[in-house]
């Protein structure tokens, strides 16, 4: 037995509306990740948005990295040398999503909150500058560079 075309295209219907609201993934997405589980303490789900390699410039020493893991592992040194705690990442509305082809330069303005020594700090006017790189698996940074605001 054969299904009806009016059945066939009814069916069609229903899967495109179900579809259309879906949001795709996209090269903010593992920069949003990143920065949820940043802010959560979650380091596996953070580093898994990286690259295995990724090149990474940053405002404390020794300032530049060529993966997640040393950046984060470098991150919790200085931050517990410095007497940091609570670290947290606001992303603003992105004013670059540039994608050609499978890589995308992304430029987000970014709000950090710490504590240092127990003393609210809030820098605001940062800049995050990604490269983020669609591969077999997803979007995943690659590059990055941190601007630190006022």
């Amino acid at each position: 037995m054969t299904v009806p075309r009016l059945t066939k295209f009814a069916s069609a219907l229903a899967l495109a509306a179900f579809t259309i609201g879906a949001s795709p993934a996209g090269p903010m997405t593992p920069v949003r990740q990143f920065v949820d589980a940043f802010n959560k303490g979650d380091a596996k789900t953070m580093l898994a948005t990286c690259a295995s390699a990724t090149g990474i410039i940053d405002d404390f020493p020794p300032h530049a990295w060529m993966s997640c893991s040393d950046w984060h592992d470098s991150f919790v040194a200085f931050s517990k040398r410095d007497g940091d705690t609570g670290a947290s990442v606001t992303l603003g509305t992105p004013t670059h999503v540039d994608v050609t082809g499978n890589l995308a330069y992304v430029v987000v303005p970014t709000t950090y909150t710490f504590k240092h020594h127990g003393k609210p700090v809030t820098q605001t006017g940062s800049t995050w500058m990604l490269i983020v790189k669609n591969t077999p698996v997803g979007w995943r940074i690659t590059a990055w560079a941190w601007a630190d605001g006022k």
